[in-house]
Formats: C-alpha cells, structure tokens, sequence
C-alpha cells in the first residue's frame, strides 16, 4: 500500500510540472531580438567581463584599515573572554563593537559557557585582498585558537565583529 502511495505521489508531481500541450512552441515575435546576449545586470554590461572578479568598490586595504580591524578585533576577543561577569554586562560592553545581527544573536549567552578567559598572544590578521568589506582575526587563547570576523559597511565606517568561532567549530 505504501509503494503504490508513494508512486502515486510520484507521477502526479511528475505530471504537474509537464507541458500541457504537444504541440511546437511558436516562432519568436518580430519585435523580439535573439541577436543580442542575455544579461542580469544593469546596463546590459556582462556581470563579469573576462571571468574577473568585480573591484572591491573603493574599499582597498591599507595599514590603516588593518590596524584597526586588528584593535577592533583584540578589543571585542577581550570583552567576550570574561565568563566571570554578568550577562547584562557581558552584553553591554561587547555589543559596542558588535554587528547589530551579532548583538541580536549573543544577547542571550551566558558568559560563563564561553572557555576562554585570556588571550594568550596577539591576534593574526587575516584579509582578502579583493575584499575591503571583511576579515577574520585568529586569536590564540587559554581554550584554542578563536576566529573573529570583522565586517564594514564602507571605507569610513568602524569595523564591527559579526561572529566569533571558538576552536573547532564548537560554541
């Protein structure tokens, strides 16, 4: 009984997606042009000539923007590896450099969970060159190595962390 419900289940999603004619589709309109190529951009510009990523829009790295995603991102490991205070200032203090989606999703960690309690050296950089928007900072700490990414939304606005990874994946 299963297997003919499951067939059936079967052809009748099979038929719903069908073509309800058998008949040839009909010859394009004159006004419709097949000469020229298709495109999902603005313009009628190809999305990506020559199979190159796109400039990252004006945001380049320099030793500015590196120092400060790297003081942003020392600043936010050390207010996050604090499981001895409360949760409420756990928060408040954190969220000052955090994303507003990150401050939505840590509001309810209960800082005691989080292993970590000190840095044990400075953090590594990590940029994509191709990416101004972002970048991870690796931080060695008493419980493994963290990762921190570090988002902007342009050029002139401060770095603010988005996520923290504890060593393996683990939260």
């Amino acid at each position: 009984m299963k297997r003919t419900l499951t067939a059936l289940a079967a052809v009748l999603l099979c038929t719903a997606c069908a073509p309800t004619s058998s008949a040839t589709p009909a010859d394009p309109s004159p006004s419709t042009s097949t000469t020229a190529p298709v495109t999902l951009s603005a313009g009628g510009k190809p999305q990506a000539p020559g199979g190159t990523a796109p400039a990252t829009l004006g945001i380049a790295w320099d030793e500015a923007s590196k120092t400060a995603a790297l003081e942003t991102a020392t600043k936010a490991m050390t207010l996050y590896a604090r499981p001895t205070v409360s949760d409420k200032e756990w928060i408040q203090d954190l969220g000052q450099v955090l994303t507003a989606q990150a401050t939505a999703d840590y509001q309810y960690v209960d800082p005691a969970n989080i292993p970590a309690t000190r840095l044990t050296g400075p953090g590594q950089l990590k940029v994509d060159e191709n990416n101004g928007f972002g970048c991870h900072v690796v931080f060695p700490t008493d419980a493994g190595n963290y990762d921190v990414q570090l988002l902007r939304s342009a050029a002139d606005k401060p770095w603010q962390v988005n996520r923290f990874t504890p060593p393996n994946g683990t939260k």
